[in-house]
C-alpha cells in the first residue's frame, strides 16, 4: 500500500484528513510545525490515535510520518 493511500485511508476512517490529525497534535502538545514536539516519541502519538481514532498501527504510523513531514 502506497502511503498516499494509507493517508486516503485514515481520512475515510476518521473523517479527520492529515492536516487536521496533525493541527490535533498540535494542541494536544504532541507536535509542533516542524514535527514531533520535544521529548515527544512516536509512540505517545500512536497511542493517541490507537484510544481516539480507533487507527492500526500501520494507519496510526501513516499520520506519524505524515507530522514529520512525509508527503509521498
Amino acid at each position: 500500500m502506497s502511503f498516499q493511500a494509507y493517508i486516503d485511508n485514515v481520512e475515510a476512517k476518521t473523517g479527520q484528513s492529515a492536516d487536521n490529525l496533525k493541527a490535533i497534535a498540535i494542541e494536544k502538545g504532541l507536535a509542533d510545525e516542524s514535527g514531533l514536539a520535544p521529548g515527544v516519541k512516536a509512540t505517545a502519538i500512536i497511542d493517541w490515535l490507537k484510544a481516539d481514532y480507533d487507527l492500526g498501527h500501520g494507519h496510526a504510523m501513516a499520520i506519524v510520518a505524515y507530522i514529520k513531514g512525509k508527503r509521498s
